[in-house]
């Protein structure tokens, strides 16, 4: 069963801004990826279909997989991971979720679903919406 991540888009405003960012990693190092000084051990469940789930402004909001997890030590001698991720971001009904460091497992029952175009929620600003699932209305 693959075994997804979770980690925060710093400095990220919605889905639009994480995908320009990834798209100048694409034209400046070739690929897209994140590095984390941690590597997950669960690497095998992470590789089998896993993604990371990007946390926006205290919000789930879009997800990506994984297609691998490479370890290095850079020139201070210091291990690190980078988490080598498919070009397509794909994005999810939003979900709040606080504030955390690094990254962590995200277990399959908190895994919000991929947004469904052409709903009335979607035509919705963010903000409303996510107050309304708050309260169950949606």
């Amino acid at each position: 069963m693959p075994q997804n991540l979770i980690k925060l888009s710093v400095g990220t405003e919605s889905p639009e801004t994480l995908r320009q960012w990834q798209e100048y990693m694409r034209q400046t190092y070739g690929r897209t990826y994140h590095t984390t000084r941690m590597s997950p051990k669960r690497r095998d469940e992470v590789l089998d279909g896993g993604s990371i789930y990007w946390v926006i402004k205290g919000a789930i909001r879009c997800r990506q997989r994984v297609t691998d997890l490479e370890e290095f030590t850079d020139e201070a001698g210091i291990k690190h991971c980078r988490i080598v991720l498919d070009d397509n971001l794909i994005e999810t009904a939003a979900y709040p979720h606080r504030a955390f460091q690094g990254w962590r497992y995200l277990a399959a029952d908190k895994t919000p679903p991929d947004a469904k175009s052409g709903t009335n929620a979607d035509a919705l600003p963010e903000d409303m919406a996510m107050e309304l699932r708050d309260l169950g209305l949606i």
